[in-house]
């Protein structure tokens, strides 16, 4: 069986484009620097991945390091989302937290981290002990505040009482990427606020951002773009025409609400900085965004993103029933997903999860019984339920491996030993409420079972061919389960509903 999915997009072609970009705003003009703020995720973007297949997820960190002679990175990170706690929703880790995850994968790709910028900064014990534990480990952190006179006065923006409240940040190298765990992170902020400080002293430099979404050359209503509508949808991004870029060149371009808002203040800020008329004429001018000439197969990436948009209203409905969003942002991804005509039955292993389960109860008289079903790389649909034993993710995991490697579905792959000593540690050792072994229970007893058994052994082999398969549960999965099953790269969705009434031992 194939491990990759269809491909839309050529990967190759989009890094060697962009490449080609970014080097030409850098040795363009007479400047000494160029500040790039990266929009979207710098590594790890499985929005990308998901939406135009065939995308390196970590194609922009390794356009860097074939540029890392020249580049350094600056991370912001918004104090209200530390104080709050956002979360990133594809690894299930804090802001804070992922600003360190991030640190350490640039240093394994070799790039030069300059420093952490809170920004907005709000005093507070969580920001503090952030602040702490990386100034304690060597990383430079600067407090960014609100800058007085924020949009509208841009004459104390660009002053003392403005820009130059903030310290500025000590670079060195003629790239400077500015890159955050998310958006409204500060990163516009900090970049102009680190051309102002530039300028005092002397030097010229130049801003520009590295943009994926939304896509500026496929239509407004494209999938793709309304896909990245729904994956911002906490932030009320909205694509529109770029009016500007229409205006100056008389072409069509797509850009979003915030940066068209933003882009008469932030084009007189960089004027007022630099004595000069800007040399953008739009929004669209300012981003280097090659992704659109790399699709290739328009087809597969229209059905790929509207996957993705059906998936991001399945996650706003479990973010929505546990408090995560508020009605406003579920209403909106379902707005969405009606636009482009789509539901969740068009998301196939929702309808099997939710079929097999009704099955199963009318068969068992359990209407507390849930399940799981997975659709593998080549179609097939393959499922599981809870048990005593296990959860429905890891009954399902297990069905699946059996397809993968012609296993009787009547085989056990886990000794009856192992599973009586997982169960004996988990209750009479841990001391946990729930003896039922989780999909990290299922894994490790299936490596304890491989060193004894030859169909365990072949088995887990074939865990590796779930990487980029679909699944559903028809109930909310613990946290655990979820990032276990997302760590083994499978795009795992859930219906809103509680497994029971508990509102801790879930």
């Amino acid at each position: 069986m194939k491990l990759t999915k269809l491909k839309g997009f050529n990967a190759e072609k989009y890094i060697e484009e962009q490449s080609e970009h970014i080097l030409k705003r850098i040795n363009e003009g007479e400047s000494e620097r160029l500040y790039l703020e990266f929009g979207g995720k710098l590594v790890h973007d499985k929005h990308a991945m998901r939406v135009l297949p065939g995308f390196d997820e970590n194609a922009k960190i390794k356009l860097l390091q074939k540029m890392s002679d020249h580049a350094e990175i600056i991370i912001c990170i918004y104090s209200g989302d530390i104080i709050g706690s956002k979360t990133r929703q594809d690894f299930g880790i804090t802001y804070d937290l992922e600003v360190m995850r991030l640190i350490d994968t640039f240093r394994r790709y070799g790039l030069s981290i300059n420093s952490v910028v809170v920004t907005r900064y709000q005093e507070s014990p969580s920001v503090t002990m952030f602040m702490n534990k990386l100034e304690r480990r060597g990383i430079k952190v600067y407090k960014h505040f609100y800058t007085e006179g924020y949009p509208t006065d841009v004459d104390t923006i660009v002053s003392d009482k403005g820009y130059g409240a903030n310290p500025y940040v000590e670079v060195t190298k003629p790239l400077v990427v500015v890159t955050a765990p998310g958006g409204g992170s500060g990163k516009l902020a900090t970049c102009l606020s680190q051309l102002y400080h530039e300028y005092k002293k002397g030097r010229k430099v130049r801003y520009a951002k590295f943009e994926t979404f939304p896509i500026w050359n496929l239509p407004l209503k494209h999938p793709v773009n309304i896909a990245y509508e729904a994956a911002t949808a906490d932030l009320k991004d909205v694509n529109m025409i770029d009016n500007f870029h229409l205006d100056a060149y008389g072409d069509l371009a797509v850009n979003y609400n915030r940066d068209l808002e933003a882009f008469p203040v932030v084009k007189r800020i960089i004027e007022k900085i630099t004595g000069d008329k800007s040399e953008y004429l739009s929004p669209t001018d300012m981003g280097v965004n090659r992704a659109g000439f790399g699709i290739e197969d328009n087809e597969i990436c229209e059905e790929a993103a509207k996957q993705e948009i059906i998936r991001r209203f399945l996650i706003a409905s479990c973010d929505y029933k546990k408090g995560k969003i508020d009605l406003d942002s579920l209403e909106r991804n379902e707005l969405l997903m009606t636009k482009i005509g789509a539901s969740v039955e068009d998301r196939k292993c929702v309808v099997a999860a939710r079929e097999y389960v009704k099955t199963k109860q009318e068969e068992t008289g359990n209407e507390n019984l849930d399940g799981v079903a997975i659709e593998l790389n080549d179609g097939t649909i393959i499922t599981g339920k809870s048990s005593e034993k296990m959860v429905a993710a890891g009954a399902a995991i297990l069905n699946a491996i059996k397809y993968l490697a012609n296993i009787d579905d009547e085989t056990h792959l886990i000794s009856p030993n192992v599973f009586d000593a997982m169960e004996d540690l988990k209750t009479n050792t841990l001391g946990q409420n729930k003896a039922s072994l989780s999909v990290e229970d299922i894994l490790a007893s299936l490596a304890i079972s491989a060193t004894a058994d030859e169909n365990a052994k072949l088995a887990a082999t074939k865990l590796k061919e779930l990487k980029y398969c679909k699944a559903h549960s028809t109930v909310i999965l613990n946290d655990k389960d979820e990032q276990d099953l997302k760590a083994m790269g499978i795009d795992v969705t859930s219906d809103s509903e509680f497994l029971n009434s508990n509102l801790y031992f879930i």
